[in-house]
């Protein structure tokens, strides 16, 4: 009975040892070999230029320099918040856009000059996107985690009312 027991205990270290050992090759293989042919863009080292400053400096230098503010309000919980902060504001393309076109702020809207913000732009979700023009005014609000096709389309849109509105 004993040696029946030792045999076992033999067979179950070895049929987990294998299973272990298969799951390691096949995670080295999967990200060895994810060569769709699809190039993602290449990123900045930096992405998106967030500024950091004070909100009533932000609204100076938006006006001085006639831009529309653009406005990530996060937390630091967030999941998309995560996502859009690594997968699309890192973004070559979306780089290109929004620091030539924007005064590209963040704020953790659970903490410091966030909560005020919180308060002055409520809000239904993280992450929420603000598009606000020099005076304070939300020009345009986007809630959820965005594609950066998706944001960029956005942005070109605001920026083209803002043209029209000239």
């Amino acid at each position: 009975m004993l040696k029946l027991s030792i045999e076992r205990m033999d067979f179950i270290k070895r049929s987990v040892l294998f299973v272990m050992l298969a799951l390691i090759g096949t995670g080295i293989t999967v990200r060895a070999g994810d060569n769709s042919g699809e190039k993602e863009p290449e990123a900045p080292a930096n992405g998106i230029v967030f500024i950091n400053g004070s909100w009533a400096s932000i609204l100076k230098k938006a006006k001085a320099e006639n831009k529309i503010i653009f406005f990530d309000a996060y937390t630091t919980w967030c999941g998309p918040c995560k996502l859009l902060q690594k997968n699309v504001f890192t973004r070559a393309d979306v780089a290109e856009v929004f620091n030539k076109d924007f005064i590209n702020v963040k704020f953790d809207m659970e903490s410091g000059e966030g909560l005020m913000l919180a308060e002055k732009y409520p809000l239904e979700g993280y992450p929420t996107l603000f598009f606000i023009n020099p005076d304070g005014k939300v020009v345009k609000e986007v809630i959820g985690y965005q594609k950066a096709e998706t944001l960029i389309k956005v942005a070109q849109q605001v920026q083209k009312e803002k043209v029209q509105s000239l």
